[in-house]
């Protein structure tokens, strides 16, 4: 079972998918501004206009148990009553409004300040003007509506208190008729000046409320700040839109930077080979420090340092009695060819005896063969000669001029050694190999375009695997490595580097240092003869072309003599 990574490498990978995703994080977050700042420009204005209404008590008012305002009107409710529909039909009369009541009321709000008793009414408009009349004629008509509420109520009142008087007035009428038929000093008598002297103060008592009633003022309230007309609009608020644009682009933006990353199946960066891929990286190299293709790095340069670093763990994760090395690409192209000479020069370096064998048939015609001119070697003889039989090994290995404990064996001519790497020539000649030179590096195809690697895998004791960044994609990776294992390889790590470029014509130059075939040797020897160094002038692309193919053929020929006689 894995274990957790620390939450700095969470981090880190989260700040590192930003940093690579920054244009998509920046655009999204500049469309969303945009966005805002249009919608501010497209939305309708609207203005906002108040009035501030002092609600005084009345009669009829009560106030609930345990409202939130405190005192004998209740606030709350009255709130209420502004939005009405009774308080929007007298509002829609005084404006004159087309509008109906219902859709009037739906521009209008509330509030009540605390500690007061006061509403203040807001009333939402497209015009200044419409804005300010409507608040006015809302605190207008609540208070018309207050006012004939209380007058109605005390009408009513009125209404009741002068028919009990009639009532007391004909009662008292009968009682004093009566009185005047009763005997003097007699007990009726007694009863009905009683009866008279309580219907006489009943009457007294609603003919003093009466009066109260019908001299009373009745006033709901009064507007203490009219309404004003309101100078700037209230929305859309340009800032607000634009800021809030831009942080829901940004937020989006930062999310669609995370769904590429996590669906996006390329490696970018060497921490992607050690954390999506769960490869050890022994080596990454830079812009300033990757291999080219016109010859091996020079140790003490930027990238020789970082290959002889490279050579120090290779030799420190080996075991004893493996010295044979294959190094294998995750995608078509040079980048395993430019690991495996440049790690066999280092190796070769430190006075080791280093045998190169380049089992990677280039993808491109352009540079038909990048071993043989990165290290000043002929093309031909090569590997696919010596396994096709028309070589011996002595002949195809070929001594470096610059590194004399390197030695290499090209990929060969024409004919190719498809078909040949599981052959047992291919066996005995690394075991022979393995007894005469301390280190076998194997150039090897990349994983995803021949089945080749795997087979040279197999014959050997370790891996190493170049990964080409933007190239190189997390399945193929996980691929390779997983192809490794079922052959039983260990594999020691990768090798990250930038993506090349590809090789074009006008590139190639002539090596400075060019060797002829050696001649004929028998099988048995691994040394050839003294070989005659010869310098050339750079020449032309087509010059070139057409020399390789002069000595291919001509090789080739030589070598069907040689087995004919």
């Amino acid at each position: 079972m894995e274990a957790s990574r620390p939450a700095s490498a969470d981090l880190s990978h989260y700040l590192g998918a930003l940093r690579r995703h920054w244009w998509l994080a920046l655009a999204v977050t500049g469309a969303g501004l945009g966005a805002g700042a249009v919608l501010a420009q497209t939305m309708p204005k609207v203005y906002e206009s108040s009035a501030s209404v002092l609600v005084q008590s009345v009669d009829q008012d009560t106030n609930a148990q345990g409202g939130r305002t405190k005192g004998a009107v209740n606030l709350d409710t009255e709130a209420q009553l502004v939005g009405s529909g009774a308080v929007a039909a007298k509002a829609a009369a005084l404006m004159r409004a087309d509008v109906s009541p219902i859709e009037l009321a739906k521009s209008v709000s509330v509030q009540v300040p605390a500690n007061t008793t006061v509403l203040v009414i807001t009333f939402k408009s497209e015009t200044p003007q419409g804005a300010q009349s409507g608040s006015h004629a809302f605190a207008e008509a609540y208070l018309r509506n207050r006012e004939e509420t209380a007058r109605a109520q005390l009408d009513k009142q009125i209404q009741s208190l002068n028919l009990k008087v009639r009532q007391l007035t004909g009662t008292l009428t009968g009682i004093n008729a009566k009185l005047a038929a009763a005997r003097p000093g007699s007990p009726t008598e007694s009863n009905l000046q009683s009866l008279r002297n309580n219907s006489q103060n009943q009457l007294n008592s609603l003919t003093g409320r009466l009066n109260e009633l019908t001299t009373t003022m009745v006033g709901g309230g009064s507007i203490i700040s009219d309404s004003r007309v309101p100078e700037d609009p209230t929305s859309p608020n340009t800032l607000l839109n634009v800021g809030t644009g831009g942080m829901i682009g940004l937020l989006l933006g930062l999310g669609l930077a995370y769904l590429r990353e996590r669906f996006d199946r390329r490696l970018v960066t060497a921490t992607d080979v050690r954390d999506r891929g769960r490869v050890a990286v022994l080596a990454a190299l830079d812009e300033r420090s990757t291999p080219h293709f016109d010859d091996v790095l020079q140790p003490y340069g930027p990238g020789g340092r970082v290959f002889n670093r490279l050579r120090n763990e290779v030799l420190a994760s080996l075991e004893g009695g493996e010295q044979i090395i294959v190094v294998t690409g995750t995608s078509r192209g040079p980048a395993s060819t430019l690991v495996a000479a440049n790690l066999a020069a280092a190796l070769a370096r430190t006075g080791s005896d280093v045998v190169l064998i380049g089992a990677h048939l280039p993808d491109s015609v352009v540079d038909a063969a990048p071993l043989a001119r990165m290290l000043g070697v002929s093309a031909v003889p090569g590997l696919s000669d010596l396994l096709a039989g028309r070589v011996a090994l002595g002949r195809a290995l070929q001594r470096t001029p610059r590194i004399p404990s390197l030695r290499v064996i090209t990929t060969g001519g024409a004919a190719t050694a498809a078909g040949l790497m599981q052959s047992q020539r291919l066996k005995d000649t690394l075991e022979t190999l393995r007894r005469q030179s301390q280190y076998v590096v194997i150039e090897a195809p990349s994983t995803s375009s021949s089945a080749d690697a795997q087979s040279l895998a197999s014959l050997a004791d370790a891996a190493i695997l170049a990964v080409e960044l933007r190239r190189s994609r997390r399945p193929a990776l996980i691929d390779a490595a997983e192809q490794l294992q079922r052959v039983g390889t260990r594999m020691l790590g990768a090798v990250v580097m930038p993506r090349l470029s590809a090789m074009q014509p006008s590139q190639l130059s002539t090596p400075a240092v060019t060797l002829p075939p050696p001649m004929p040797e028998s099988d048995g020897a691994v040394e050839g003869p003294t070989q005659q160094l010869s310098f050339a002038r750079p020449r032309s692309a087509e010059q070139d072309s057409a020399d390789a193919t002069a000595v291919i053929d001509l090789s080739n020929a030589g070598a069907a003599d040689g087995d004919d006689k």
